[in-house]
């Protein structure tokens, strides 16, 4: 064998990346290895943390120092020996970018290809691709250049004009907004009694005193006394540089202002409060002028075959591959080619449901994966390692069977596939498995199993055992105490739907991805009337937030060590005044080093800590606030269960993020570092203390281990049996089975679904044996 064939494996050896325990493995290359585990147990720090993470490290060195300085600078991960690597692609499940100019065909060069098919062969021409771009704005202008020729300076009047694609009326938004002005003032008092209501706009503030300084305004006057000129200063002026209290700054009405600081933003992505007044202030409605195509007028008077660039954008991925497929121009052939193919992917990945003008931050977690893989299938590239975290998330058991050729396809070109996954289906298909635990958290992070499927099958780990578990359908159902009636929605593809969702027991809403479940459920239930809405939108937080913040608990934690030492609870927030002044309540010094990676060193004063010296001083209970931050869910739960420390506020908390599987999670571990699934259940244990009578569950067994549906099933009988109704979008047949009352959408996705083809229990829906739900779920119950 030539000495270059021997390098046939990815070799890593003591990792340590987050609560890996020195774990050396040794993984097959151009072979399909699945990594498997409880949620949390240290598979995507394996995956993605050590082995993808370092290989992309090691490529953005091989660019200049100046190229270097661009991009992220990333740390090596603390292993030993990482050998063999290739190029990694990652494909992972964070969410598209919310930024409401992001669409579907923005986001897969599709919308750039059709551009410069419209330029070329749209009749009329209107101009180059961008005037069929709703990012580009239409802008003209003239006036007089001054250069230099044979040495002396000669004036001439230059003109420039450029066509873009943008609506004027939305600026290519689709959407423009509305301003309740009660909500923004009130106009029975002047500025100086504090008029203004929006969330920032104090009078002592920085807003208060631009406004109250501009000279523009009577400070003194009631609003509604304001003149017309006035009041159009307050709203509606263009920015002007002023001078107040000496210092120049920049004064604008106040709905420009509130455009860009706050509707700029995407609605998830904002703080609650400012949520909460962009709610209750704005309203948004479709653009009058592009009916919500984002184009200008000539955009979309030129057309193809007689459609235009927005009816293109407009319909079915699948129908616009059709409509593609029958153009026959030799000028544009290679550009035809391309698109075609990029289309004819959507449908194949199984996403041909959705449309080009499809905003990309409405995508779910395993449409915007599935979005992310179309550039790299048909790709030339051979011998790199493709990395996927849980491909299957989203898809019906029928579009897994897809999903599977799609990573053996691209482990047959030659290509190492990594794969990190729950679902038995996916798990067979593998040439090597690497199974992490036994447990999760400090209880996991060593290797458990390696082998094929085989083996596993007969392992004695917690995958091993649970690998053929099936759950059995219920021969008692509840009955329902009421309905939710659904009349006539029409949300996306839902066509005149009537539906009766039952209440007081577990309904499990199922079929294909994209035949119009969430549509249903979240678009057609009214928000508020009771309903505790619990979605896939992934939990935002750096490193500085843990689950004691994100869960609320640390707020009675404070009070009761505020209420214990007679101070203030402020001093035990590492945010806030407790924090360590040398690291400011981080716990590391970080040393930026350019291009090198940034150096993160225990911060010496307060050795990790994260709080004044003075702060560690007060008890309660006999721990101090760092000693309770770093306890375990379990260990607090019975910390704050009884004796001196008992808080029943806090200890609500704990148990719910008990009954969801977290007793392992340290209350101060950074929400950085944990897994999907753990952030899955964490965002449940959260929700399950809010008021309501319904709860609507999206996919809640996403990022879950076959073991930890079992506890999750227990959870849903407990919120039903205590009197609470709940509605889980789910494919996962586990919980179809294990529902009283099933409603099943399709029969297809997008236009060939949005219709409700069945309802009644598992039972019945599997002696029906007509939709594709039953089919699959008939198999499961019968396997």
């Amino acid at each position: 064998m030539h000495i270059a064939d021997s390098h046939d494996l990815i070799r890593v050896h003591g990792a340590r990346v987050n609560n890996l325990q020195d774990v050396s493995v040794e993984i097959p290359k151009r072979r399909l290895t699945v990594f498997t585990g409880v949620s949390g147990s240290g598979k995507s720090s394996l995956v993605f943390g050590t082995i993808a993470s370092e290989s992309q490290r090691m490529i953005n060195e091989t660019y200049s120092a100046f190229l270097q300085g661009f991009m992220p600078t990333l740390a090596r991960p603390d292993v030993d020996v990482l050998d063999g690597l290739t190029t990694a692609i990652i494909v992972d499940q964070e969410r598209m970018g919310a930024d409401p100019r992001s669409t579907v065909g923005t986001a897969t060069d599709a919308n750039a290809m059709l551009r410069i098919l419209f330029s070329k062969l749209g009749q009329p021409h209107i101009g180059s691709p961008q005037a069929f771009s709703f990012n580009v704005a239409s802008i003209s202008g003239a006036g007089a250049v001054t250069m230099e020729r044979g040495g002396t300076k000669v004036k001439e009047r230059r003109e420039f004009s450029i066509t873009g694609g943008m609506c004027p009326r939305c600026e290519g938004r689709g959407s423009i907004s509305d301003f309740d002005l009660t909500q923004l003032y009130d106009d029975s008092k002047s500025l100086r009694e504090g008029a203004l209501t929006i969330p920032g706009y104090t009078m002592d503030g920085w807003y208060g005193r631009i406004y109250m300084g501009s000279g523009f305004l009577d400070p003194d006057k009631p609003i509604r006394s304001y003149t017309k000129k006035e009041l159009h200063a307050l709203l509606h002026k263009e920015a002007t540089r002023i001078k107040v209290e000496g210092v120049n700054v920049t004064y604008e009405g106040l709905i420009p202002r509130i455009q860009k600081s706050m509707l700029s933003k995407d609605r998830e992505g904002m703080q609650p409060h400012i949520r909460a007044f962009v709610d209750r202030a704005i309203t948004f409605a479709t653009c009058p002028e592009c009916d919500g195509t984002r184009l200008s007028e000539g955009a979309r008077s030129s057309k193809i075959a007689g459609i235009t660039i927005a009816d293109a954008c407009r319909i079915q991925i699948s129908d616009l591959a059709e409509w593609v497929s029958g153009l026959d121009e030799p000028s544009v052939k290679p550009l035809l080619g391309k698109l075609r193919h990029t289309l004819d992917s959507f449908v194949e990945i199984g996403l041909g449901y959705l449309s080009l003008d499809r905003p990309a931050g409405t995508l779910s977690g395993g449409e915007a994966q599935r979005t992310k893989m179309i550039r790299h299938l048909g790709s030339s590239l051979t011998d790199v390692t493709y990395v996927f975290d849980e491909p299957t998330i989203g898809l019906h058991p029928h579009d897994i069977q897809r999903m599977n050729d799609l990573l053996l396809r691209l482990r047959d070109k030659g290509n190492t596939v990594l794969v990190v996954e729950h679902k038995p289906e996916t798990i067979a298909i593998a040439d090597h498995v690497v199974d992490l635990g036994p447990g999760a958290g400090t209880d996991g992070g060593t290797v458990c199993f390696e082998g094929d499927v085989t083996g596993l099958r007969t392992s004695d780990t917690v995958t091993g055992k649970h690998f053929d578990d099936r759950a059995s359908l219920k021969s008692e159902f509840r009955q329902a105490t009421g309905a939710l009636e659904i009349r006539g929605a029409t949300a996306n593809n839902l066509r005149e739907v009537d539906v009766d969702v039952p209440l007081g027991v577990l309904c499990a809403v199922t079929g294909v991805a994209g035949s119009g479940k969430s549509s249903l459920i979240h678009g057609s239930i009214p928000a508020g009337a009771g309903v505790v809405s619990i979605d896939q939108s992934g939990i935002r937080g750096s490193r500085r937030s843990n689950p004691a913040t994100y869960t609320g608990l640390l707020d009675p934690i404070r009070k009761a060590f505020a209420k214990a030492n007679g101070v203030k609870p402020a001093l035990f927030s590492a945010n806030s005044e407790g924090a360590c002044p040398t690291c400011n309540g981080a716990g590391v010094v970080y040393t930026d080093l350019g291009i090198m990676e940034t150096v993160a060193t225990t911060c010496e004063e307060c050795e990790g800590k994260r709080f004044n010296a003075s702060v560690l001083e007060y008890r309660f209970g006999g721990r101090d606030i760092s000693e309770v931050l770093d306890m375990s869910v379990a260990q607090a739960e019975e910390f704050f269960g009884g004796g001196d420390a008992r808080t029943p506020a806090a200890h609500k908390i704990l148990e719910r993020m008990d009954q969801v599987g977290l007793g392992y999670l340290r209350l101060g571990q950074p929400l950085t570092t944990l897994s999907g699934g753990e952030r899955q259940r964490l965002k449940l244990a959260t929700h399950m203390g809010d008021k309501g009578g319904v709860y609507v569950l999206d996919e809640p067994t996403t990022g879950l281990h076959l073991a930890d549906v079992e506890q999750l099933l227990g959870l849903l009988d407990r919120l039903v049996d205590s009197g609470k109704s709940v509605i889980v979008i789910e494919h996962h047949q586990a919980v179809m089975a294990h529902a009283d009352w099933i409603i099943d959408l399709g029969p297809g996705a997008g236009h060939d679904g949005g219709k409700v083809i069945f309802e009644g229990t598992p039972a019945d829906l599997v002696a029906s044996g007509k939709t594709l739900t039953a089919q699959h779920l008939a198999d499961y119950v019968r396997a």
